[in-house]
């Protein structure tokens, strides 16, 4: 599968309340994050981070060999308002996204010269409609058109119509006075859509190379998601170069795991090669070597476990999920320490029994769930469009368990689903996606309401297979396969099951750099344990940051879980330190910075602000 999507703003109510996700929604669409019928591209949905945590119930507050220094709270903030926090030259910089309120978007710059007492003294404003959130990075360039400082961050839509796209720089050598470089600056085209406005980016990194410097931008709206830009004149930065990595290099996918787009990277020369590590979703990680932007080559990518190698050390045998957030390489560059990011402590799983095939559907966002453990099987009864105005959906048997199974197109789903209901006899609906370029064989979720439990959108040619119609995607995406199922309404399918179980919160990897050899995983005791699978926020990890000092040591940001420190002692990960504040914490980004001789973490609190910490262990 060859992940297309554009990757635009999704409502947060969509994302909110949601159990249970599709184990692998492919996504071609082109139709945005949600369309006028309601399918969802679980991709957009986690570019724009409304899943990023909630603020019912937290762990208790604990802490060991850590030191809290400071806590600052920063000006305007709302509930899951701070996202990342850069660290340069004595100042901190946080990006206060779009939050629920769409207000007060743009950057914290905060004064930790002195870790004790930080202050903010200044807030760079962010164009109206828009913010920053993953990626934001400061750094030294030193180039024939710049010397200096300079912030990068990126630009995700949170009004329509206002909002740009695109990359910003700023001038922060002087960071209580910053001054706007270039804004909005980024990937101008769509294919097929000519000239507009610079795409959406969910992250950005940039580094100096010399005589030249680069950035490279995740794309949110195209399959070509690698996007460098050449920023030797920060005032004039340029899309040089747009790769799709799992096109170029498709070695790097993994049967099953079809969500496959650019989350997060960092560049780093490694023995005399500009080294780009690449956090690919279910792609994996994945280094390549940019020493020449124009000119990339693949170096080394991992391989998910299956099953599951965390879940099996607590008794769950569970499919790989993907997710691949975020890494850093270590200190020595001996190891990469890598999140994997996941918000649904259980997951569904859907198959044709008749055929021994899976199915790539997950839950409704708004529809009635199964409960953990539950499993529902019937035989499948073909509903077609089930619209207003359109042909009546056949009643079910009351007597059996039949599972409507309905043709996307013409009306929303919650018709769909509606209709389904009217009809009555039906235990649950199944949908699968219409005709077009961008649907077919794409996999979506839905936004949709009703009283029974719903499922999809599941590819096209998985809804033929039910009523053993032969399908062929070509002539789909060319326009010249069939309009609709060719079977007349009412006519009985196969049977199919749909069933939930538990399979943890998100966890980290510890990577052999060279060779990306699995080489062991940590995830906090909570994680994998079913009891804390609700009510104590979201226990998984969200970014790295090692050790500037110390080649093994190593420091996450774990959402409700707090502030965590490893180590790695003999190619194992060992937690060795954490915080977790009085009334719960809510952490996002995390980074190193010296001061004196000592190492200190800066991290963001969502609901917060800033913390500084220091680990106090040996």
């Amino acid at each position: 599968m060859r992940h297309k999507a554009s990757r635009l703003a999704v409502a947060a109510a969509i994302a909110a309340g949601a159990t249970l996700v599709s184990l692998a929604p492919s996504a071609f669409a082109h139709d945005g994050a949600t369309s006028s019928d309601g399918a969802i591209d679980h991709a957009k949905i986690t570019h724009n981070h409304h899943q990023h945590g909630g603020d019912h119930g937290h762990l208790p507050a604990s802490s060991a060999n850590v030191e809290l220094i400071s806590k600052l709270a920063l000006k305007n903030v709302e509930p899951e308002k701070i996202a990342d926090v850069g660290v340069h030259e004595g100042y901190a910089y946080l990006a206060a996204w779009g939050g629920a309120t769409c207000k007060y978007n743009g950057v914290h710059v905060v004064d930790i010269k002195n870790p004790a007492q930080p202050k903010e003294v200044a807030f760079i404003v962010a164009k109206e409609g828009s913010a920053p959130g993953e990626g934001i990075q400061a750094l030294s360039v030193d180039t024939p058109a710049f010397t200096g400082d300079i912030l990068v961050t990126n630009n995700e839509v949170c009004k329509a119509h206002t909002g740009v796209g695109g990359l910003n720089i700023y001038d922060v050598t002087d960071p209580a006075h910053p001054t706007p470089l270039a804004v909005g600056i980024g990937d101008e085209t769509v294919a097929g859509a000519g000239k507009k406005d610079a795409n959406e980016i969910h992250s950005v990194f940039a580094w100096d190379a010399g005589n030249k410097a680069y950035a490279v931008i995740v794309d949110n709206e195209e399959g070509t998601d690698v996007d460098i830009l050449d920023i030797t004149n920060p005032k004039k930065p340029k899309v040089i170069a747009e790769y799709d990595i799992d096109e170029k290099l498709p070695g790097i996918t993994q049967p099953g795991l079809d969500e496959i787009f650019l989350h997060d990277m960092v560049v780093k020369e490694i023995d005399g090669k500009q080294v780009m590590l690449l956090s690919y979703w279910d792609g994996g990680y994945v280094q390549i070597d940019v020493t020449d932007p124009l000119n990339i080559s693949l170096l080394a990518d991992s391989t998910f476990a299956d099953p599951d190698r965390e879940a099996a050390e607590s008794g769950l045998s569970v499919r790989p999920e993907g997710n691949a957030h975020q890494a850093e390489f270590t200190l020595d560059n001996r190891y990469v320490l890598a999140a994997d990011e996941d918000f649904s402590p259980y997951a569904l799983k859907t198959s044709n029994l008749t055929d021994g095939t899976s199915i790539s559907a997950g839950e409704g966002s708004g529809t009635t769930k199964l409960t953990p453990g539950q499993a529902l099987t019937g035989v499948a009864k073909f509903a077609g469009l089930a619209c207003p105005g359109g042909a009546a959906v056949p009643a079910g048997d009351p007597n059996a368990v039949d599972i409507a199974v309905v043709e996307r197109g013409v009306c929303t789903f919650t018709e769909k689903v509606a209709a389904v209901i009217a009809a009555g006899g039906y235990d649950a609906v199944l949908i699968f996606n219409r005709t077009g370029t961008d649907a077919c064989d794409a996999a979506l979720g839905m936004d949709v309401q009703g009283d029974i439990p719903a499922f999809g959108v599941a590819p096209r040619g998985q809804g033929f297979a039910i009523f053993n119609q032969p399908y062929s995607n070509a002539d789909c995406l060319a326009g010249t396969g069939p309009e609709q199922l060719p079977v007349p309404l009412g006519t009985a399918g196969d049977t199919l099951t749909f069933s939930s179980y538990f399979d943890g919160w998100g966890y980290v990897h510890l990577y052999d750099r060279q060779t990306m050899k699995e080489l062991d995983t940590y995830a906090v005791p909570e994680a994998h344990d079913p009891a804390y699978a609700t009510g104590k926020g979201d226990l998984s990890v969200h970014e790295v940051a090692t050790s500037a000092k110390q080649a093994d040591l190593a420091y996450f940001s774990y959402y409700s879980a707090g502030f965590r420190v490893t180590r790695i002692v003999a190619g194992k990960i060992q937690e060795v330190g954490h915080f977790i504040d009085e009334g719960g914490n809510n952490f996002w980004g995390v980074q190193v910075f010296e001061h004196n001789g000592q190492e200190y973490v800066a991290a963001s609190d969502r609901d917060h602000g800033l913390y500084i910490f220091r680990y106090t262990g040996n």
